[in-house]
């Protein structure tokens, strides 16, 4: 794909009021609540601290105990909000735009960037329209198409995308959604600032590939389940799939998420199996780590789905429709759901014919080619210039 800068006629908005505080001026701001935010935000800090621009970050707790320093974002002016995680995300979303809409009248950025479809981003984008403040949405455009599938995620991005007047998508189908639904803040095709997040990590993309050796009864498969969806029956069914793998030969290390409830689960569910290890949460780069050492990954993250195909990791995604059709449409993904029999039926099929699993294990960059983040910082700060000058004739 050929990232290019795509854009359309931006919707104009109040003056911003300029009003007195303590806080240092910065002219962006970022919106960081959870791990994946954390990931995919540090390589835009970065790239704006490069040409002069170091972020404020307005940490919202989403995560509970979200070190900045374990994603490459120490040294910024960062501001917690203290609005913890809530078991009802829409009342998480309405804490941190009553924060925000305290705080970003002491010290206005004149752009405020929230990132993805969380309770921080939809809180964020909210406090943006409260205060006045412009307002740029990273990762923008991704639709499933169904608001159930994933929720609140689907209806958040949807939101965050009309209260925008930067939207940066990852891709040309995310870039046709936003266009199809007439949006009117500015378009661009920047590809994914995970990818350029995994580089850091992984060196130099595309990786090479290890050798593979594939044990004539067995796979090892890498699992990861925690969407809001999956809770309940869909955690039950996953389990059920293990286990039954497990009975055939495939050995699966199953990562906890830091979700107290899943995490219950699939102890209650999987622990004491000998074929089944139980992996305490890991941080990014070492599940970036265990990613390349498994044959074949199970996983309903978004994020996965966007790694997988750059590392050449099968992956078969714990969901019934994904916002990120174009690592399916690549190859290196398939859609499977919950369901037991079907998770088990496509485990074996990949196993009964390799030629099929090399196929998955090519690596693809449908999301991004590594240099997002200096895309999106060069037109966030081509755009603050532009309002600028337009002040400014307007005072002439």
């Amino acid at each position: 794909m050929a990232f290019r800068l795509r854009m359309a006629t931006s919707s104009a908005r109040m003056a911003r009021p300029k009003l007195g505080g303590k806080l240092r001026q910065s002219r962006i701001a970022l919106v960081v609540g959870t791990r994946p935010e954390a990931i995919k935000l540090s390589p835009v800090a970065k790239a704006l601290a490069d040409i002069g621009e170091p972020p404020r970050l307005y940490v919202t707790g989403q995560h509970p105990g979200l070190e900045l320093a374990d994603h490459g974002l120490a040294g910024y002016d960062a501001t917690p909000l203290h609005c913890p995680g809530q078991p009802d995300p829409l009342l998480h979303a309405e804490l941190v735009r009553g924060a925000l809409k305290r705080l970003l009248p002491m010290a206005p950025p004149q752009l405020l960037l929230v990132q993805g479809d969380t309770s921080s981003a939809l809180g964020g984008a909210l406090a943006a329209r409260d205060t006045c403040v412009r307002l740029a949405h990273v990762e923008a455009g991704l639709r499933s198409h169904d608001p159930r599938q994933p929720w609140p995620e689907e209806e958040n991005r949807v939101a965050i995308d009309r209260l925008s007047d930067l939207l940066f998508a990852p891709t040309d189908g995310n870039a046709s959604n936003l266009w199809n639904e007439k949006l009117g803040g500015e378009i661009f095709v920047t590809g994914n600032s995970g990818i350029d997040a995994l580089a850091t990590i992984a060196g130099t993309l595309p990786v090479k590939p290890r050798r593979r050796w594939l044990p004539r009864r067995g796979l090892r498969l890498l699992v990861t389940c925690h969407r809001r969806e999956n809770w309940d029956e869909g955690l039950d069914h996953l389990a059920g799939a293990l286990t039954m793998l497990a009975a055939d030969g495939v050995t699966s290390d199953v990562v906890l998420p830091p979700n107290p409830t899943v995490t219950a689960a699939m102890v209650r569910l999987l622990g004491g199996h000998r074929m089944i290890r139980l992996v305490a949460p890991m941080s990014h780069p070492a599940m970036i780590e265990a990613m390349r050492s498994a044959d074949l990954i199970l996983s309903d993250s978004g994020g996965m789905q966007e790694e997988a195909p750059a590392l050449g990791i099968p992956l078969l995604v714990l969901r019934e429709k994904t916002e990120r059709p174009e690592g399916v449409a690549c190859g290196s993904m398939e859609l499977v759901g919950t369901d037991s029999g079907r998770i088990v039926a496509a485990v074996k099929r990949l196993r009964r014919d390799p030629a099929a699993l090399r196929a998955m294990a090519r690596p693809a960059f449908p999301f991004g080619d590594g240099h997002a983040a200096p895309r999106i910082a060069a037109r966030c700060i081509r755009f603050i210039d532009a309002e600028a000058a337009t002040r400014q004739s307007a005072l002439a």
